[in-house]
């Protein structure tokens, strides 16, 4: 059954047409992926299906009481709401009362000594609420979302936090609600690597609609079912994941190839008919004369437009970049400890680490916009950096695109030595000569950030620092940047969170693992991942090895003592074996039960259920622990 229904939707900015023909419908439990390029209208159709934004004609029903809710690219809040608010203060009756808890709570664990009654009796009330309403499963799950999401201080104001914290903020507030439909826009924009993954398996078995823009395609391939194409000419539907989208996409292209052939070839048999015969085309059918002028001005559809991109850098020298034991802290937390490392001409690093481990720091210290604390970092003569930062050059709105362009370079010498002009940058970048004489303030975020990045590569660096550059780009910018950097000759190191991206473009990866520490694998993201898989499997073998010796350990002082305890009768001989079968089948249960709740479970029953069998079975083994090293020293 379809929880929404949208027919020949439109909508257009001004005289511009954005969305032209929009018809689709989304299923109750559905997980659809929305891909297009930048400023094809996405956020602006999202925006329309939950009420912000008004569509213009066409038809749009969402199913009745079904609870929406959206999250935007950037989003807003009262700053002076707390977290608490932010998340709690939907409007839904079950999350006020779950609010007004919390609230309480925190208050009481400040009263210290002095406990109001009042507050004891309305803790009382709102705890039998939560009984009567069913609310404690929720609050739960709300719970496992706010930490899983690192939002632990629900005391804190919203004014106060950075964008990637309002970020889960927006984020939380949207799974805590638990909507029959979910809108997200680039979710995973501002998250780490390991909370993007415990996301991804959320999502995969949420049990309601999903609608989902993300850049991210290792996200969209492991959580959408289906894909949503959005064209100038309206939508296009593609039936499972992304991997699958790909495939089909090829098959069209082929398609579109064939029939582009065919045609050109029933043209120039036209044609040949028409320079035949008699001179008077009144002698010839007039039908045939229409289809061969017909095809004579048909230019065909054509592969689609492809940003191509051109790699150009300066040449670089044998001395490229030395770091020599830099240290940085920010108020006493140690976020780069004396590291020491020689960039060759040829590295391709990637960093990767929890949000606030130093990663952008590092790439700031290299750009020369933070020095360290301790340590230097140099560099060789014929280094040029170009540097893609999250925040972006201040851009000029009240300048055209192309006159932003030439104050940076009028053109640019490509890698094969040609010389590429401002303008045509510009049309390799997707912007086609009527946008590049418009100003900037009417592009869109992610055309804002393809100038950027544009900017970037028109000074010809020859080390390329990318921070985050996938955020708000469309998949056909990153697989034309990937195709970039694949002929790039110089030094790159990116910051980011896109598995996929990871992937395409470095071969060493540097892990910021907090307090300073930076830990280097070689290979890219996935060989990291095999890595660290390989390391957990032999730190449980290790755990494991050790709580068994540890009883052997206890017992064997005693096994030299000339005067022991009494022998062990026969029953005490057979209650010590079947004590060491408990143990060893509880440490198997316990390597199991760890196991499960690390792998990214998302159901809260099946959580629940397997961190109260942990702590019944662990309570059980301690005693078993003990009860045998008390026989194994008499025996």
């Amino acid at each position: 059954m379809n929880i929404l229904t949208i027919e020949d939707l439109r909508k257009s900015y001004g005289t511009k047409p954005l969305l032209t023909s929009v018809t689709f419908g989304l299923e109750d439990n559905e997980k659809m992926g929305l891909i297009g390029a930048n400023g094809s209208g996405k956020t602006t159709l999202m925006r329309i299906i939950c009420g912000i934004e008004k569509h213009e004609a066409g038809r749009m029903v969402v199913q009745n009481n079904a609870r929406v809710a959206f999250l935007p690219q950037n989003p807003s809040f009262d700053p002076s709401h707390t977290v608490l608010d932010a998340v709690f203060d939907q409007g839904d009756p079950l999350l006020r009362l779950l609010h007004d808890y919390e609230e309480v709570s925190y208050a009481l664990s400040q009263a210290g000594a002095a406990v109001d009654e009042q507050l004891l009796k309305r803790m009382t009330d709102l705890s039998h609420q939560l009984d009567v309403t069913g609310g404690w499963d929720r609050e739960a799950s709300a719970k496992a979302v706010l930490d899983r999401l690192g939002l632990r201080d629900m005391d804190a104001l919203v004014g106060s936090l950075s964008g990637g914290q309002r970020k889960r903020v927006a984020l939380a507030r949207a799974l805590v609600l638990q909507p029959d439909l979910l809108l997200l826009d680039e979710p995973t924009n501002h998250l780490d690597t390991e909370t993007i993954s415990w996301l991804e398996s959320y999502l995969a078995s949420y049990p309601g609609a999903l609608l989902l823009v993300t850049h991210d395609r290792y996200f969209l391939d492991r959580v959408t079912n289906r894909m949503l194409e959005v064209t100038p000419e309206g939508v296009m539907k593609y039936e499972g994941n992304y991997s699958r989208y790909l495939e089909l996409k090829e098959e069209q292209d082929r398609l579109k190839e064939a029939t582009e052939r065919t045609r050109q070839n029933l043209a120039r048999r036209e044609l040949a008919w028409l320079r035949r015969g008699p001179k008077a085309r009144t002698s010839k059918a007039k039908y045939r004369v229409e289809r061969a002028q017909a095809l004579q001005e048909s230019t065909g559809s054509g592969p689609d437009a492809r940003l191509q991109l051109a790699a150009a850098s300066t040449r670089l020298g044998k001395k490229v970049l030395e770091f020599k034991g830099i240290s940085k802290a920010y108020d006493d937390k140690a976020l780069i400890q004396n590291y020491s490392r020689l960039i060759a001409r040829t590295d391709r690093l990637g960093i990767i680490g929890e949000n606030g481990t130093g990663k952008t720091t590092l790439l700031d210290m290299i750009a020369g916009k933070v020095q360290p604390d301790k340590g230097e970092i140099e560099a060789g003569p014929t280094v040029v950096i170009g540097y893609f930062d999250q925040e972006g050059r201040p851009l000029n709105d009240e300048l055209r695109v192309i006159d932003t362009v030439t104050e940076v370079a009028e053109n640019v010498r490509t890698a094969d030595g040609s010389v590429i002009t401002a303008s045509q940058m510009l049309e390799r970048f997707l912007f086609p000569p009527a946008v590049q004489y418009t100003p900037v303030a009417k592009l869109s975020g992610g055309e804002r950030r393809r100038l950027h990045l544009l900017l970037v590569l028109m000074e010809a660096p020859n080390i390329l620092l990318l921070d985050e550059p996938t955020n708000d780009l469309d998949i056909a910018t990153l697989a034309a940047l990937e195709e970039y950097l694949d002929t790039f000759d110089g030094v790159l190191i990116v910051v980011s969170h896109d598995r996929w991206f990871l992937d395409r473009t470095i071969d060493h990866l540097l892990h910021f693992e907090g307090g300073g520490a930076i830990r280097e694998y070689p290979g890219d993201y996935s060989a990291f991942l095999e890595v660290r898989k390989q390391e957990q499997v032999a730190e449980a073998a290790a755990s494991k090895k050790k709580a068994k010796s540890k009883p052997a350990m206890s017992a064997s002082p005693s096994s030299s003592s000339t005067a022991g305890p009494a022998k062990l009768s026969y029953k005490e001989k057979k209650e010590l074996e079947e004590t060491e079968r408990r143990i060893e089948a509880a440490e198997e249960r316990k390597a199991a039960i760890e196991s499960d709740l690390s792998s990214g479970i998302t159901d809260l029953d099946v959580i629940t259920s397997l961190s109260e069998e942990l702590g019944d079975l662990l309570a059980t083994l301690e005693s078993d622990m003990e009860r045998w090293a008390e026989l194994a020293e008499r025996a």
